[in-house]
């Protein structure tokens, strides 16, 4: 993949400027902190609902997600469901209205949840994950679903860095080389 590749995927501005200082993309997605970045990327190159790049986009997706786990509250297992239920599709053991219908709770636990907080950003990072499964637009809920993970610490600036380099960390561990 090249910089025209990445042009003609619509990345965004700040991720093609930033993409440009290096010599390679490869280089970049090893450098990345922005684990969104490479779950979009990932995720525009993710096959069809059914196929194992997709399934594979799910579990990465969920994993991110699962660093805003943190931030629910106790008792509020809503937004755990739709990651779990994500991860049981991905494997073969769910199927896409089961991810549907707890997708759908944990949005109804975003918005149950102020709209400013924590647990709001946490419970729409397991829905977005739950919703790579099924959605047109892989790239777009895997770069939220990690993008809401980070967003739940919204209240601790070290927290946040600290999350976003570790979805990093997790799609460069599932995804060491940029995808085809």
């Amino acid at each position: 993949m090249d910089m025209e590749q990445l042009r003609l995927l619509n990345a965004c501005d700040s991720g093609l400027k930033y993409a440009e200082q290096f010599a390679t993309l490869q280089e970049a997605w090893d450098k990345c902190e922005k684990g969104y970045w490479m779950l979009w990327l990932a995720g525009r190159l993710a096959g069809d609902n059914q196929s194992p790049s997709r399934r594979k986009l799910v579990l990465v997706a969920c994993e991110c997600a699962r660093l805003a786990l943190p931030f629910v509250p106790p008792g509020e297992l809503r937004p755990l469901r739709a990651i779990e239920a994500a991860e049981k599709w991905a494997e073969g053991g769910a199927t896409l209205d089961d991810v549907r219908g707890a997708a759908d709770a944990a949005y109804a636990a975003a918005y149950a949840a102020n709209a400013a907080n924590a647990a709001n950003a946490a419970a729409y990072a397991a829905a977005y994950a739950a919703c790579v499964a099924d959605a047109a637009n892989a790239a777009v809920n895997a770069a939220y679903a990690a993008a809401a993970a980070y967003l739940a610490a919204y209240a601790d600036a070290a927290a946040r860095g600290k999350i976003l380099a570790q979805c990093a960390d997790i799609v460069r561990k599932n995804y060491p080389v940029i995808p085809e």
